[in-house]
């Protein structure tokens, strides 16, 4: 299926935030509004924090999305990219729109001068995980996070 991977733009609100809402509805969990207006906002903006946004299309259908973000990291000199969500339309999944979007994302990786991509995902993402292992590698690491005050 050919697809087009494209940046984000202000007209793309409405078919981002149905995706971005399937995308929080499979890790079953939801935002507050606001959250949804911050974010588009950050996908937007040109801060050097700001996150990049992108949308797989086909036959002029927004289908997918990606998330990511570039930071400084202790160990390396060049910043590193984190994608940070990714998504695809239950209905073209293993059609190549997940592994179209995580090479725009590389690209985009390259282009800045950040060598190293990252991304975590669940361990029952079965799915997902049958792409990563094809277009990533696989970490030791663990994952540990603040308990909720």
């Amino acid at each position: 299926m050919p697809v087009d991977i494209r940046p984000l733009t202000p007209a793309d609100a409405v078919v981002w935030r149905r995706l971005w809402t399937d995308y929080l509805a499979f890790y079953e969990t939801t935002v507050p509004e606001a959250v949804f207006h911050s974010t588009f906002a950050r996908l937007l903006g040109d801060e050097p924090s700001d996150f990049s946004g992108l949308l797989a299309v086909t036959d002029g259908r927004p289908v997918g999305l990606a998330h990511y973000l570039f930071h400084r990291h202790a160990w390396r000199v060049e910043n590193v990219c984190y994608l940070q969500d990714l998504y695809a339309d239950p209905h073209v999944r293993g059609q190549g729109i997940g592994r179209a979007l995580i090479e725009s994302v590389y690209a985009a990786a390259d282009a800045a001068g950040a060598p190293s991509v990252y991304w975590l995902t669940q361990d029952f993402n079965h799915s997902a995980r049958r792409l990563y292992d094809r277009v990533g590698v696989l970490t030791p690491f663990i994952k540990y996070q603040r308990p909720a005050p």
